[in-house]
C-alpha cells in the first residue's frame, strides 16, 4: 500500500512536470511568433528613409499595382484596350494582327521582363529625368547620377550638358520616330502608339524596317535585344484614364514615363519636367523659336499638376530648375 502510494504521487509529479514543460513550450513558441509578427509590423517593403507603397497613394485613388507595365509572352491584352490604343495613331489592322505580331516580339527579346521586387534590405533609387529647358544652369547632374535607375526620354542629349542632366543612362524612353542607339548596358523602353512601332523593334534589330511613318525613322538600331522592355499598351491605357481623367489624346511618354517609375521603384526623383521660368515647354537642347508652344495633343499642364500634387504629397521628390 505504501509502494501503491509512492507510486501514485511520483505519478502525479511526472505528470505535472509533463504539463509545465508543454506549457513553457507553448509560451515559447506564442512569444517567438508574437515577436516575429511585430517585426514584420515594423519592417519597411524597402530600405528606403520613405518607401513607395499604395498607402502613401491611396488618397489619389490611381496607382494600381494590377496593371502590368510591360509586355510578356503571357500578357493578355483585352480587346477593349486594343480598341482604346489602336485610335492612338489611327492603327487599322485588327486584334488578331497585333497579336500575331506580339508572338513574333517574344521570339527575339527575353519572353519575361525582370524588373526586380520590393525587398526589405534595398532600395531602388529612381530619376526620372525629362528635357525642359528648366534643367539649364540646375547642376543637377551628379544628383541624377546618384541614383540606381536614370531614364531618359528620346533623343536627349547629353554630351555638353553633363553638369545639369548627368551621365548616366539605364533606361531609355523613345518609339520609333525618336528613337537612337544605345550601348550595351542600356534598356530600350519602347512605348508603341500602333502595330508597326512593334513592328519597327523587331525588325530594327534584324532585317532593317523600311516602313514609312510622319517623321523619318531609324532603319536599323544598335543596342542590347536582352535589355528591350515594351511597355503595355494596357499600361498606357490605365494612365490616360485613371491618371488623367481621359484629358488630352493620349498622355506623354514623359508623364508615362514617370507613372512608370512609381511601378518599378522605391523612391522616385523628378527632374526637367514642366514649362521654364517664362511658362513656355521648350527643350534644354534647343533654342526657343516661338513662344508660347504648346504640348500638342498632351495635357501638358494638367500633367504637370498631377506631378505637383504627388511632390506635395511627398510621393516624389520634384527637381524644378533654378
Amino acid at each position: 500500500a505504501v509502494l501503491k502510494l509512492a507510486f501514485r504521487k511520483w505519478a502525479s509529479k511526472v505528470k505535472l512536470l509533463v504539463l509545465l514543460l508543454a506549457l513553457t513550450t507553448v509560451i515559447v513558441f506564442l512569444k517567438s511568433d508574437l515577436t516575429n509578427w511585430l517585426r514584420l509590423q515594423d519592417q519597411n517593403p524597402c530600405a528606403c528613409e520613405k518607401c513607395l507603397s499604395e498607402d502613401n497613394l491611396l488618397a489619389l485613388h490611381r496607382l494600381n499595382h494590377s496593371v502590368e507595365p510591360f509586355l510578356t509572352a503571357n500578357t493578355n491584352v483585352s480587346a477593349d484596350a486594343f480598341r482604346w490604343w489602336k485610335r492612338l495613331q489611327h492603327e487599322q489592322r485588327d486584334f488578331n494582327y497585333y497579336k500575331s505580331t506580339v508572338h513574333k516580339l517574344f521570339k527575339l527579346f527575353p519572353p519575361v521582363v525582370d524588373y526586380g521586387e520590393p525587398s526589405s534590405d534595398s532600395c531602388r533609387t529612381c530619376a526620372v529625368v525629362g528635357n525642359s529647358a528648366n534643367l539649364k544652369g540646375s547642376h543637377y547632374g551628379s544628383l541624377i547620377d546618384y541614383q540606381d535607375v536614370v531614364m531618359r526620354m528620346n533623343t536627349a542629349p547629353i554630351k555638353n550638358y553633363e553638369s545639369d542632366v548627368g551621365t548616366k543612362t539605364t533606361h531609355r524612353v523613345m518609339y520609333p520616330e525618336s528613337a537612337m542607339d544605345l550601348d550595351n548596358s542600356t534598356h530600350l523602353v519602347l512605348f508603341p502608339f500602333k502595330i508597326n512601332d512593334l513592328k519597327w523593334v523587331i525588325q530594327a534589330f534584324t532585317t532593317g524596317f523600311y516602313g514609312r511613318s510622319y517623321a523619318p525613322i531609324k532603319s536599323k538600331i544598335k543596342a542590347n535585344k536582352n535589355l528591350v522592355m515594351v511597355v503595355n499598351p494596357a499600361f498606357m491605357r490605365y494612365v490616360h484614364e485613371i491618371w488623367l481623367k481621359k484629358k488630352g489624346d493620349y498622355p506623354s511618354t514623359g508623364f508615362m514615363a514617370l507613372i512608370l517609375a512609381l511601378h518599378i521603384c522605391d523612391e522616385v526623383s523628378v527632374f526637367g519636367y514642366g514649362a521654364d521660368n517664362d511658362g513656355n515647354w521648350s527643350h534644354y537642347f534647343e533654342t526657343l523659336k516661338r513662344k508660347n508652344f504648346k504640348t500638342g495633343p498632351h495635357p501638358g499642364k494638367h500633367e504637370y499638376a498631377l506631378i505637383h500634387e504627388l511632390a506635395q504629397n511627398k510621393t516624389i521628390r520634384l527637381y524644378k530648375g533654378w
